[in-house]
């Protein structure tokens, strides 16, 4: 545990050396520079206090007293504004100054006032600073709003919180050295009223979200090099760091209370209802499921407008946690759209869950382009911050969760397979909650992966990537290939862009060669600007014959445009070769799986 909080501490220091907390620090300096010598400590202590809370308990107290989601960020604002009106007008500053000044003999013990001006100040800045987020950073803040914040959760936060107001401390001094020597010569209030006018654009930018575009922009943004826009990945990333927060959070409630009591739920075998030859599985009831939280848009529903838990009762609702890019993912659509077409006549709803794995996963235009290619019928949310896979504690694509009339979670499914078990389940509660003549079970079908399968799913990024000749490395890089690649080994050959998401071409003649076993290869790219760009593929040194192509393949090309998963190579059976892709300028590879 102690060496997570050191590494908490280091991270929360790197967060605040990065363009990430650009859209505080205007208000931070400014604050700092006005008042006496005790406020930028009062600034950094409110910050730290109030970044705390609004990470680990900030969730659980707004749906407690059920205010709206953004409350403590309109607080925030209204106490920017305030503060900004305090320095304009310095009449104002010397009478909110004085009774705050009375606090001095709780405060430090230095010279100098504007400690508990600056506490004020500072605890509005703790509620807006959003920093980009690093694994240590989105455990804490997932873990605190799905399941509450222990006293290990906690410590990690606060450990976090310091290491980066140690840094704004050090920005705040500075910038209050530097504006001071501007002040002996600048004539009556000038500086102050700047230093006002600095924090009242502050809070304008955060109440028009300008702030939360700003970071948004740099999640997405591949330009900027990795040490300025994450410096801290490697730490963070590491074996020692992922195992400790693997502790933090803890497994889905639901798949240990159905460990735990399955044995003791057998389910009776009810003629008409069971599926002949398959066992019902045990139903426990597992708790109340999570309402939909924090999501986006809703697709299929009228007017696609959100649907709630509550307004389902009475209904048996499955929620399917699923990625349009995941592989796993998509060979089970096939049978969940059975699901729907078969039994929603009788009572059930589907409620998919588009958690995004990708950046690009979170465009609802690439959602709504999925969904239509993959015929769904039944809704679809979008998920983009983890908002409901965290009230779940979910942990996988895909993950079912399967929830009766009366709003109790009875079945968990992780990944692919036992599918007439699903389905056995499915009627059981359809049963229970009064439907009495229901069909016979249902003929549709997944796709079922390999059985002789040996190669494994592979990212092609800097963090996740295995089994490649050459290790991926963060950055542009010359990789020079591998004529004859072992099984289940990868190479890039030429110049690439590698990110902690995909990697691209910089110049002509790049591949990525593969030696696997599968009868089915995948590979999710994008193409820049959804520009049509043309990737060629070959199968032992010769381009791939049409008997062996996959769906997106013609004439040994694929065209690339949109962001998805396309189908490379499609063989009766499972086959051992070696693949290459050819890939141009500005097209992004993300994610090989096989099937």
């Amino acid at each position: 545990m102690l060496l997570l909080l050191l590494f908490a501490l280091i991270a929360g220091a790197g967060t605040a050396i990065t363009p990430c907390v650009l859209p505080v620090l205007p208000a931070l300096l400014s604050a700092s520079a006005a008042g006496g010598r005790r406020r930028p400590l009062g600034i950094v202590l409110g910050l730290a206090i109030t970044f705390t809370i609004a990470i680990v308990a900030l969730a659980q107290l707004v749906n407690g007293v059920g205010l709206s989601s953004g409350a403590a960020r309109t607080l925030a604002i209204v106490v920017l504004v305030a503060f900004g009106a305090v320095l304009l007008l310095p009449s104002l500053a010397e009478r909110v100054q004085a009774p705050l000044s009375r606090l001095a003999r709780f405060g430090p013990r230095t010279k100098g006032t504007g400690f508990w001006t600056g506490l004020g100040v500072g605890g509005a800045l703790g509620f807006v600073c959003a920093p980009c987020a690093g694994p240590i950073l989105a455990a804490v803040t997932s873990v605190s709003a799905s399941g509450g914040a222990s006293g290990r959760v906690v410590a990690v936060a606060l450990a976090y919180a310091t290491g980066l107001s140690a840094v704004m401390l050090l920005y705040g001094l500075g910038g209050r050295a530097v504006l001071s020597r501007i002040r002996r010569s600048a004539s009556g209030h000038v500086v102050e009223r700047t230093l006002g006018i600095v924090l009242l654009v502050t809070a304008v930018v955060m109440a028009t979200n300008l702030d939360v575009r700003f970071e948004d922009a740099l999640a997405r943004s591949t330009s900027l090099p990795g040490f300025l826009t994450d410096p801290t990945r490697g730490l963070e990333s590491s074996h020692a760091v992922q195992s400790r927060l693997a502790a933090l959070r803890p497994a889905s409630r639901f798949a240990r209370r159905q460990d735990t009591q399955a044995s003791a739920t057998p389910v009776a075998e009810r003629t008409g209802v069971a599926i002949p030859g398959v066992s019902t599985p045990p139903l426990p009831r597992l708790g109340a499921a999570p309402p939909f939280t924090d999501n986006q848009r809703w697709f299929n529903t009228p007017g696609d407008r959100p649907l709630t838990l509550a307004g389902l009762r009475g209904h048996v609702v499955l929620v399917d946690f699923w990625t349009y890019t995941c592989i796993n993912c998509i060979r089970t659509l096939p049978f969940l759209e059975g699901l729907y077409a078969h039994y929603h006549r009788d009572g059930l709803d589907i409620v998919g869950v588009e958690t995004p794995e990708f950046t690009f996963e979170q465009e609802a235009s690439n959602v709504a382009q999925a969904i239509a290619a993959d015929g769904l019928r039944y809704p679809v949310v979008q998920d983009n911050r983890y908002g409901t896979w965290n009230a779940y504690q979910n942990e996988y694509w895909p993950a079912e969760y399967l929830i009766d009339s009366d709003g109790q979670v009875r079945h968990t499914q992780f990944g692919e397979g036992d599918y007439k078990q699903s389905e056995a389940a499915v009627r059981e509660l359809l049963y229970e909650a009064g439907a009495r003549h229901l069909p016979a079970p249902m003929s549709a079908h997944a796709i079922l992966p390999s059985t002789g399968l040996a190669t494994d799913e592979t990212y092609v990024d800097d963090k996740r990537a295995i089994g490649f000749a050459q290790p991926l490395r963060a950055g542009t890089h010359a990789y020079a290939g591998v004529a004859q690649p072992q099984l289940n080994e990868f190479a890039l050959g030429g110049t690439w862009r590698v990110t902690d998401q995909s990697a691209t071409p910089v110049a002509a003649g790049a591949t990525i060669t593969a030696r696997y076993q599968a009868a089915h290869v995948y590979l999710v790219m994008t193409s820049a600007g959804e520009l049509p760009r043309t990737v060629h593929v070959l199968l032992d040194g010769r381009p791939i014959t049409a008997a062996a192509a996959g769906a997106d393949v013609h004439d040994a090309r694929v065209t690339v445009r949109g962001q998805r998963l396309y189908s490379l190579v499609s063989t009766p059976d499972d086959e051992t070769a070696t693949l290459q892709v050819q890939v141009p300028p500005g097209v992004s590879a993300y994610d090989f799986t096989f099937g």
